[in-house]
């Protein structure tokens, strides 16, 4: 017989607001996440949906409310950890240099580099490729991928 407590989130935004330029653009919002969860988060242009993935992403401070991972407030955590624990791709992408595919799916890899955990990098990056169908893209430049290969 196990014994379950109550669900804890492993993400969750508790009332936040971030206003720029005099512009509200959330106002108190509440998000949680749960492990294994599949959320879509949708809305039309300008409702906030990329604002709300910035701060949960810890790349943008809400003007109030908190955001807290894995039980911990947000602007509590270290960068490098933060790095191995979340990972954010924004839909608009510009690559200054020519990199590959894989280039760009290894640059994923480098909060682990100096940590064990980066010994298995090669191995990471060929099931990163498998997984998201990009295995046949890797020797492509980056500038020269559609939106969709880009996205994907």
């Amino acid at each position: 017989m196990s014994v379950t407590g109550p669900r804890v989130p492993v993400l969750s935004a508790e009332r936040v607001t971030v206003r720029i330029g005099g512009r509200t653009l959330l106002d108190a919002v509440d998000l949680e996440v749960y492990a294994g969860e599949v959320l879509a988060l949708v809305g039309p242009n300008g409702a906030g949906k990329s604002t709300l993935l910035g701060v949960v992403a810890g790349d943008t401070d809400p003007d109030s409310g908190r955001t807290v991972l894995d039980g911990t407030d947000l602007h509590r955590w270290r960068l490098g950890d933060l790095a191995r624990r979340r990972a954010l791709l924004t839909q608009a992408n510009s690559v200054a240099f020519p990199f590959t595919v894989r280039e760009i799916v290894a640059m994923g890899r480098a909060p682990w580099a100096a940590l064990p955990e980066g010994n298995d990098d090669e191995e990471i990056i060929e099931e990163s490729l498998a997984a998201t169908d990009t295995s046949s893209l890797r020797s492509r430049t980056f500038p020269t991928l559609s939106g969709g290969e880009k996205a994907r």
